[in-house]
């Protein structure tokens, strides 16, 4: 996976928390630093781990499956991107509060890194470094994440970008170039 790629994928998996951090950002009266970094810190510390542990369990399995591991990371991704386009259509408006609590905010982070979990599984069938794969992703989403609340602090709910579309959407691309490449349709 080239670096473009997993910056793809980092921004893609960060979709989710940045919508959420948009959302908090709407409902805090001020976007303090100290709001930015908790969001960004419970996001992209969860967004970092849960492919790590994605990732070892599908390395205890790879080597049994590795004739499918492209029909399998192409259905993750693309169910994945799937449900996060679906869920950009829905109508969430009711998460937003400015409740930044220890539980609160382990949920939401929970939550919106449960795709990171089997995006893991699917980086232990492309064998990368799993070490600076996560901790891009994690870093990339605490970023996203405290821009997230800053920006949905300051240009308020008519101006929301609707990041799980083009979230699901990413991901959905990467899953079929994974897919594509592997058949030899795309080099």
């Amino acid at each position: 996976m080239s670096l473009i790629e997993l910056f793809v994928l980092a921004v893609g998996l960060s979709m989710d928390a940045f919508a959420v951090s948009m959302c908090k950002g709407l409902a805090l009266k001020k976007a303090t630093p100290g709001a930015m970094i908790k969001a960004g810190a419970y996001f992209g510390g969860f967004q970092a781990g849960m492919p790590l542990i994605g990732y070892f369990l599908g390395s205890a399995f790879s080597e049994q499956i590795v004739a499918i591991d492209h029909w399998i990371a192409f259905l993750l991704l693309g169910y994945l991107g799937v449900n996060m386009i679906r869920e950009s259509m829905g109508d969430d408006e009711d998460d937003c509060d400015d409740d930044m609590g220890v539980k609160t905010m382990t949920v939401m982070a929970i939550a919106t890194s449960i795709d990171a979990l089997a995006v893991g599984v699917t980086l232990a069938f492309l064998h990368v470094n799993i070490w600076a794969s996560v901790a891009f992703i994690g870093v990339m989403t605490f970023t996203l994440s405290a821009i997230g609340v800053w920006l949905g602090n300051k240009l308020g709910d008519n101006n929301k970008i609707n990041a799980e579309l083009m979230g699901g959407i990413i991901l959905i691309l990467i899953g079929a170039k994974i897919l594509l490449e592997h058949l030899g349709i795309i080099g």
